[in-house]
């Protein structure tokens, strides 16, 4: 069925843009010329050492991102004269031809480097500023149609990649006015910022609820109102684990009763086996991560469940799990498994008073709801984002 295209629209291999938008191919807003459109330098592990001149690789490239790592690669400085490299000018932007995704472009910030450079799977393109906008296009780079677009002509069996000829042959949708592609990218930076502050405050969030749960776990940190004695004891004896209990697909049946692998919940089933709550984690494929179950749920025999939590707190046995990183445990080189007699013998340090299982339990948990709703605000942040991309990017919603 035909889609009607707006008045003032027009129809083109992009998609429906406005009559007074542009379709450019990427090397034409390269001017066709090589010194705004040309691949990194072949650099081998021979040329490759830890001072130098720096080296951007395809990891350092994000969606719409520059990544920095912590470990940075540099070249020779004869290596840089012997391979007659291209340096990078800061604001240079960088689309990385190599999956995954291959197409995913970014800006060079300022690294306080010397010189800089760039693999060869790296296409550095430097658009006449006068008359195209950079940030712009890199949000253009970071669509679902421009990564659709690259992805048709990717090719290659062992590394998917896309040819810097075939990728100077796609079309951008693009204002022929600069001053509504910077408004456009303006408002898609905001939204880009909003994100990243979300990302780093979840990120320091996390910190703080790392160095917390070492801290209170162990007893090095007391909280106000609480100086009794913590025991040593080998978790079997706090809080013993067991088997789940197999459930075909076959006899699965929708309903109330949450089923918990070792992923965590799968779906949910008509009947329970334990009542809540209870701790799981996983016996076999995914080891180490461990789910709090409110309800009444199902064990999936991929998992191990508490049975009792021998009059200990069962949110403060949940983060006591948690913390001890049960990974270590896991044995077998093809699926991973975890034997529960390993991981009864472990010892750890606990409070002999409940209470204060239960105060530490409540604080973490605290915590928990503060980062569970950090984090929904940042999947509706990108969730707008997206929204806006598809308005502003096609020029449905105009700035100008």
């Amino acid at each position: 069925m035909a889609v009607t295209v707006p008045a003032g629209h027009k129809r083109t291999e992009v998609g429906v843009i406005p009559e007074d938008w542009d379709v450019r191919r990427v090397v034409d807003i390269a001017e066709n010329k090589k010194t705004r459109f040309d691949d990194g330098d072949w650099v081998e592990s021979e040329h490759i050492t830890d001072k130098g001149f720096r080296l951007i690789q395809t990891g350092n490239i994000g969606v719409g991102v520059y990544i920095e790592k912590e470990t940075k690669k540099y070249i020779y400085k004869d290596s840089f004269e012997k391979l007659k490299c291209k340096e990078l000018i800061v604001g240079d932007v960088l689309i990385c031809r190599l999956a995954d995704p291959a197409g995913r472009a970014c800006i060079l910030p300022e690294l306080g480097e010397v010189k800089v450079i760039t693999s060869v799977d790296v296409t550095i393109f430097r658009p006449n500023l006068d008359n195209f906008n950079r940030c712009y296009l890199v949000q253009f780079f970071s669509t679902p149609k421009w990564f659709e677009l690259v992805t048709e002509q990717v090719g290659g069996t062992t590394h998917k990649r896309i040819a810097r000829g075939a990728l100077g042959k796609i079309p951008v949708a693009i204002p022929s006015c600069v001053e509504e592609q910077r408004l456009i990218a303006e408002a898609l930076s905001d939204a880009d910022a909003l994100i990243e502050s979300l990302d780093q405050l979840i990120a320091k969030k996390r910190q703080i609820k790392q160095g917390a749960m070492q801290e209170l776990l162990t007893g090095k940190r007391r909280l106000p109102g609480f100086g009794g004695e913590w025991e040593k004891r080998a978790l079997g004896e706090i809080a013993p684990l067991q088997r789940g209990f197999d459930l075909p697909n076959s006899r699965l049946e929708p309903g109330l009763y949450p089923v918990v692998t070792s992923n965590g919940v799968l779906n949910h089933h008509i009947a329970f086996q334990v009542k809540g709550p209870g701790v799981v984690t996983g016996r076999s494929g995914t080891i180490g991560a461990v789910t709090f179950v409110e309800e009444n749920f199902w064990p999936h025999n991929t998992s191990l469940w508490v049975t009792s939590f021998k009059a200990n707190d069962p949110k403060f046995v949940f983060y006591l799990y948690t913390r001890v990183g049960l990974e270590r445990f896991a044995t077998g080189s093809g699926v991973p498994t975890l034997n529960r007699n390993n991981v009864h013998a472990f010892k750890v340090e606990i409070p002999v008073d409940k209470a204060e299982q239960t105060a530490i339990a409540t604080l973490l948990s605290d915590m928990d709801t503060e980062l569970a709703a950090l984090a929904s605000r940042l999947a509706k942040a990108r969730q707008i984002k997206q929204g806006m991309m598809q308005e502003l990017l096609t020029g449905r919603v105009r700035l100008l």
